[in-house]
């Protein structure tokens, strides 16, 4: 098992992630509570670390954070687009969740060498996106880490509890700029606990299952400094992998034929989905004969995790799959038509949150300026 937040991860069993790491499972009773969540409910998302303390300190309305991030390399991904949902969602819980999204652009340029200029315009896009999908902007601090200089001294503070052995054991080995690139993660999830923003609060950071070594390392940095700035531990909730098109355990920016994203050309994102991998047999008699492989299909997976949140026609899907009663094309077809309205919709109303965008970093920048103690 191979976990890089900073390049190809290699995970097949989650369950052995959370043993092997400390994360919980998502309990039964807490799926229950959660039902509303797509993501939990058809088990998208596999673990958790202090999501029930979280949840408790929100429901009894009290003030609580919800933090994550989005590296500006390119456009939302099904990956991005299940972080933001994750955190639209955690937002809605309470009338006093605040949501704080960063743009990690100094990140982008330590490991991409992404300049900022550029990764700045691709940032407004990204906010555009999260805003069209449902992020309350009222309840929002957004902000590029450039502009972050609290989450800059935070980070400087954090240097001196760490050490080069305890990185390369969390990392392993990597250049100087990955380093700091982590501690000003550690920054960004901690800095709503600051003076800044109210002081210590519960924090709920959703990610994605290969940036759990941030969690990790960030859980530490808190712990090492609640005497003297009272930092809670922050919650975390992950993710799977979103797997690539082709049927790879995940998809890479590298190759757009493995994944569809929010700014995708309608047509282009069809030839995506008619030249997926799937779980079908090699005939069509075979299929009627055998039944598919739902469970291999990443075409099932764009009904089953990303475009269709009614329960019934999903199971409807796979039962026909397993039956034989459905074929691939068909099933591609009507899969495609359902991410085509999406898109369609999706874009026509980011291209209105522009503006919007702009204004919600240029506010973000201004808060982020100051002094975190």
């Amino acid at each position: 098992m191979k976990i890089d937040p900073w390049g190809v991860s290699d995970i097949k069993d989650y369950d052995r992630l959370c043993k092997e790491f400390g994360v919980s499972s998502i309990s039964e009773d807490l799926r229950n509570t959660l039902r509303d969540n797509k993501y939990i409910r058809r088990r998208m998302v596999f673990g958790h670390r202090d999501l029930d303390l979280f949840l408790n300190a929100a429901l009894k309305g009290e003030e609580v954070a919800i933090m994550s991030g989005i590296k500006p390399t390119g456009v939302f991904h099904l990956g991005s687009k299940i972080t933001a949902e994750q955190m639209i969602y955690f937002q809605r819980i309470s009338s006093k969740a605040y949501v704080f999204y960063s743009i990690a652009d100094l990140e982008a340029y330590a490991d991409n060498g992404i300049p900022l200029k550029e990764s700045s315009e691709t940032a407004i896009i990204n906010v555009a996106d999260i805003i069209t999908l449902g992020l309350d902007p009222n309840r929002a601090i957004v902000y590029k880490q450039s502009d972050a200089l609290a989450v800059q001294d935070l980070a400087f503070i954090f240097s001196r509890d760490v050490t080069m052995s305890m990185l390369e054991a969390i990392y392993g080995k990597r250049p100087p700029g990955l380093y700091f690139s982590a501690l000003i993660q550690a920054g960004d999830i901690l800095v709503p606990q600051t003076k800044i923003f109210g002081g210590p609060k519960p924090v709920l950071v959703p990610v994605g299952a290969d940036q759990d070594p941030h969690i990790r390392l960030t859980r530490d940095i808190a712990s090492k400094h609640r005497r003297d700035f009272k930092f809670v531990e922050p919650s975390s909730v992950y993710h799977k992998l979103v797997r690539s098109l082709k049927g790879d355990y995940k998809m890479s920016k590298r190759d757009p034929y493995s994944m569809i994203t929010l700014s995708d050309d309608l047509d282009e994102m069809v030839k995506k989905v008619m030249n997926a991998f799937t779980g079908g047999r090699a005939t069509i008699r075979e299929q009627k004969e055998l039944g598919g492989e739902p469970w291999k299909c990443s075409v099932y997976e764009l009904y089953l995790y990303h475009f269709v949140d009614d329960d019934k026609l999903v199971e409807r899907v796979y039962e026909e799959c397993v039956s034989g009663m459905r074929i691939c094309g068909d099933c591609k077809k009507e899969i495609s038509e359902i991410v085509v309205k999406f898109l369609k919709e999706h874009q026509i109303k980011r291209e209105k949150n522009i503006d919007l965008a702009i204004r919600l970093l240029e506010k973000g920048a201004e808060l982020v300026r100051r002094k975190p103690f």
